[in-house]
């Protein structure tokens, strides 16, 4: 599936079901291994389990494919890999704790980083 047209899918999909502060970062001069990295944030365990779910739902719908999900037992970090995707799903104590986007922002070029909504 095209890069542009999932990572659609996948913001859409993390906006049915309310997610917060959703970013994007893009990653392609930094590793190999994924194009994007999509960031947003739950306020509950069960949010979280139900973004994962959605952003499954709805990529496969399209046909896409799902390569992993880990977290979803406890629910406090999701992470859903879609290949050229990789999306975190996290409560805001965890994803302030960890601090992602610093990771996947200290990049020569941090022109590619962009938040998709302030609060959903």
């Amino acid at each position: 599936m095209e890069l542009k047209k999932l990572e659609a899918i996948v913001i859409d999909a993390l906006e049915d079901i309310k997610a917060k502060d959703i970013e994007v970062m893009d990653t392609t001069g930094l590793t190999s291994l994924f194009d994007r990295v999509i960031i947003a944030s739950a306020d509950s365990n069960r949010q979280t389990r139900a973004l994962a779910r959605n952003v499954q739902d709805k990529v496969r719908e399209a046909g896409g494919s799902v390569i992993s999900t880990e977290g979803e037992e406890s629910g406090e970090w999701v992470l859903v890999d879609l290949g050229d995707i990789v999306v975190h799903l996290m409560q805001p104590a965890i994803r302030n704790y960890y601090r992602l986007e610093e990771i996947w922002t200290h990049s020569p070029d941090r022109s590619q980083h962009s938040r998709v909504s302030a609060a959903a």
